[in-house]
């Protein structure tokens, strides 16, 4: 069952007075904490929904292995117009989703696999009898909020969509604590732990040179979603040029062609994957997926008496 996660992050950090994504919790990011606390339950299909400071964002987030969607309206929409255009990427991609805003960065891994783990159509974490983020979606739920009047926001088409709320006990305040002022950013200074150490187990393929990586394969999947290697390279903060280097390269390495070029035409021309192209991005994929699943077992068994 694949998981998606949409991280709304368009907003303008009016109360706050400072661009909240990009202050630091540690040594990395609001952004970057969100991202890494979902890469490490293994949830891999991120799309972060960007507004103000739009630019500023992707490129600080380029590296991370995320999907970019623009409310290049954000100036006049709120957070549910946000959601919806994530939700609505996700909605044909995944069977269930975990939905956050940017500013609730400190929950933990733990949190998120207890959500994941519950079996509920839409649940939220619990923590001292006050509910908390992210959310969890089903595809059912996801396609209610779709098509929701948006009356009181996200929190307004939950209690419409027909399906009970279940909630999940944590002991996790991270769940609660958001950085809508200068005092609660101070607060998540000071709540602030060293929950991130985990194993980071990348898999790259190699001939004469390294050729395919996790970047690689979210061009080759954005580029079967899109039909463009111009949308799929927008999409995750890559140049046009850098984009048609990349599949050139991993070709000459393989010796046979990813992607299928089709020219022009009334409508433009569009790009495909090609059959060899679909397969290697396949397993390529489920490969990386077991190999995370070791790496994590291992290091329990190594590491977790002392970490």
């Amino acid at each position: 069952m694949e998981t998606g996660v949409v991280i709304v992050a368009a907003g303008m950090s009016s109360r706050m007075g400072e661009f909240k994504p990009m202050l630091n919790i540690g040594s990395i990011s609001i952004a970057q904490r969100v991202i890494a606390t979902f890469k490490q339950t293994g949830v891999e299909r991120i799309a972060v929904v960007t507004g103000y400071n739009a630019d500023l964002l992707e490129h600080h987030l380029a590296r991370c292995g995320v999907v970019f969607l623009r409310n290049d309206r954000y100036y006049a929409t709120h957070m549910f117009d946000s959601a919806l255009i994530g939700l609505r990427y996700m909605a044909d991609k995944c069977h269930r989703v975990l939905f956050t805003p940017v500013d609730i960065p400190l929950f933990t891994a733990e949190t998120v696999l207890k959500l994941l783990n519950a079996g509920a159509d839409l649940a939220c974490p619990v923590c001292d009898g006050r509910r908390g983020h992210p959310i969890l979606m089903s595809r059912q739920v996801v396609q209610k909020v779709l098509a929701d009047s948006g009356e009181n926001g996200m929190a307004g088409a939950l209690r419409r969509c027909g399906v009970p709320m279940m909630e999940v006990v944590v002991k996790d305040p991270g769940v609660l604590h958001d950085a809508d002022t200068p005092e609660d950013y101070r607060a998540l200074l000071e709540y602030h732990n060293s929950q991130l150490i985990r194993p980071e187990a990348e898999v790259t393929l190699s001939k004469e040179k390294p050729f395919f990586d996790a970047r690689t394969a979210m061009l080759l999947q954005l580029i079967d979603e899109t039909s463009s290697v111009r949308k799929a390279c927008q999409r995750m903060q890559l140049s046009y040029t850098s984009g048609w280097n990349t599949l050139n390269a991993t070709e000459e390495q393989l010796g046979y062609p990813l992607v299928e070029r089709c020219q022009g035409g009334p409508g433009g021309g569009k790009s495909v994957l090609t059959r060899q192209g679909r397969i290697l991005l396949d397993r390529y994929s489920r490969f990386r997926a077991d190999v995370k699943a070791a790496a994590d077992r291992l290091f329990d068994a190594y590491f977790s008496d002392i970490l």
